[in-house]
């Protein structure tokens, strides 16, 4: 089984950590790999971002099914350019975010997201809503750190922990979410020092795209989600039709 882990934003650092944690969780005989798109933003943090990180994403996509990839994760706390994925892939597409709250549903009555900058906490809560569940969530929270200063500012594990342990305690949450692919080494530490479940949405993801691979399941192509109908593209786009 070959899995493709697509980072949408082109920082080859993060794209190394995501590596690292979808092998970890993999099975034997499943083989992993991580790739940034060739082209679209360094991080994703605003509508204008994920909306440009999304043509590099349906790239690595296509260049997927050509190689014979088995499932796709989407590792943007987003899930940017999900649906248009899955129209592209024959086997499963899964998006961090989705993963991570459907797993997180699993853990208690309750979860809680947090997430980098205040300003995305909006696309958590829409794709609460849109997984189904907005009963389930019960905060989004944000510790205000850019997605690239993550690895980088003194004390940011430190900053998280308390975010998490903090949304904890106001939402009354039985589980946190990591609203963030650059987290996906943060789990079982900020797990251990608060007391409560802590999902990682790429290995949560990672998991997800295995069993369905391994139960021979794939994403219906009866209507929606059938190939888009070919068509021409034009200006930079042009090398998108089909």
């Amino acid at each position: 089984m070959i899995i493709k882990v697509v980072n949408p934003n082109t920082s080859q650092e993060m794209t190394a950590l995501v590596e690292r944690s979808a092998k970890a969780v993999a099975a034997p005989g499943t083989s992993v790999h991580a790739v940034s798109p060739a082209m679209g933003p360094e991080s994703i943090e605003s509508h204008y971002d994920e909306a440009l990180s999304v043509p590099g994403l349906l790239t690595e996509i296509a260049a997927g099914e050509q190689s014979g990839v088995d499932g796709y994760v989407v590792a943007c706390f987003g899930d940017p350019g999900l649906d248009a994925a899955r129209e592209l892939a024959r086997g499963p597409v899964v998006g961090i975010a989705e993963a991570a709250m459907r797993t997180a549903a699993y853990l208690g009555r309750g979860f809680t997201v947090v997430t980098t900058l205040s300003r995305t906490r909006g696309r958590a809560w829409e794709l609460a809503e849109r997984y189904g569940m907005r009963g389930l969530c019960r905060g989004v929270h944000a510790c205000d750190i850019p997605v690239l200063e993550l690895d980088r500012v003194p004390g940011a594990l430190d900053v998280v922990t308390n975010a998490c342990a903090q949304a904890v305690e106001e939402d009354g949450a039985d589980a946190v979410v990591l609203g963030c692919a650059g987290m996906t080494d943060w789990a079982a530490p900020i797990a251990a020092a608060i007391g409560v479940p802590v999902v990682d949405g790429v290995q949560s993801a990672v998991l997800t795209v295995q069993a369905l691979v391994e139960m021979g399941l794939r994403t219906g192509k009866r209507d929606e989600f059938a190939v888009p109908p070919p068509k021409r593209y034009t200006g930079l786009l042009r090398d998108f039709g089909h």
